[in-house]
């Protein structure tokens, strides 16, 4: 390759090519890059004549790539990820001085359970930086670290990129939280029949708990589905609904509100909760200060190294 051809190439266009690839519409890729969509359309105009090609074209709402596109997309990738590995190697970090924005995507469980104590710590640590998070679960999680959104998540995981980074955090048990205390815990048998409230973020009135129920031959009685754990206790308060919930959470939420926690009537086998990063951000110190912070505060004993996934 003659690398003299480099010089043609303009880093920031390969920003906006990049960009373009992922949202495939000019004005989610101008927010993102905090520019204005003209900026962004001026940028395409220059790419087009770099790659002698069309490089999109426009199907509705959306710029969808040509064949040249996403041939050149594969290479630059793992380039720019490459740039980007090589300049953080260039940086120190200091948490008591900085003043960085740290993007992390977190589970509404972990968001609920975990994440006070790890910002008492960032507060402690490093007074002046900003923690931006979004909410992830394992479905959105791959998407927002390809994109950039987040640069570490800690979630229930399934289907990472072949660059990502996966350390387990915390082996967890599920929970039923209750409103009406008693002396005497669930049997199965009422477990099943009592009304149940489930937590999705995307309005599904299934989830694991039924999934281990039908591997015995049971089920619940699912009546209604809210997209947080936070609005458990006041939902479950005076009623006679249970929820369930992982470990760490429950007991959060008990300090919530007037709930209760139990164990769940059945044998089922633990959820493992995980940080995931991607490879290219292993050697900024910064982000590496970040992941040891959140390990400390949101892992247990029993957590373990996985390797690349």
């Amino acid at each position: 390759m003659n690398r003299h051809e480099l010089r043609k190439a303009d880093i920031n266009l390969m920003i906006v090519f990049e960009t373009l690839m992922q949202e495939r519409n000019l004005t989610r890729a101008a927010e993102k890059l905090f520019v204005t969509q003209p900026t962004v359309s001026s940028a395409l105009s220059r790419l087009r004549a770099l790659f002698n090609d069309p490089l999109f074209v426009r199907v509705g709402n959306r710029m969808e790539p040509s064949a040249r596109a996403l041939e050149a997309f594969e290479y630059l990738t793992p380039a720019l990820d490459a740039m980007s590995t090589a300049l953080s190697l260039t940086r120190d970090f200091d948490p008591l001085t900085s003043t960085i924005t740290f993007r992390i995507g977190l589970s509404d469980d972990v968001e609920s359970g975990l994440l006070p104590p790890f910002l008492q710590a960032v507060r402690t640590e490093a007074p002046s930086v900003v923690v931006v998070v979004q909410h992830v679960d394992y479905w959105r999680l791959p998407d927002l670290l390809a994109s950039g959104d987040v640069t570490v998540g800690v979630s229930q995981t399934k289907g990472l990129p072949a660059n990502a980074r996966r350390k387990v955090l915390r082996s967890m048990q599920g929970r039923v939280l209750r409103s009406d205390a008693s002396c005497h815990p669930l049997t199965l048998d009422e477990f099943c029949e009592r009304p149940h409230v489930q937590v999705s973020p995307t309005g599904k009135v299934e989830g694991v708990v039924d999934d281990w129920l039908r591997e015995i031959g049971r089920s619940r009685d699912v009546v209604l589905s809210v997209p947080q754990f936070s609005s458990l206790p006041g939902l479950l308060a005076g009623t006679d609904l249970l929820a369930c919930s992982p470990d760490f959470a429950a007991q959060a939420l008990i300090g919530w509100g007037p709930v209760f926690t139990e164990p769940l009537p059945f044998e089922h086998p633990p959820i493992e909760l995980a940080m995931v990063w991607l490879t290219t951000t292993d050697k900024d110190p910064a982000e590496q200060w970040l992941r040891r912070l959140l390990e400390r505060y949101m892992g247990n004993s029993t957590a373990v190294i996985a390797g690349l996934v």
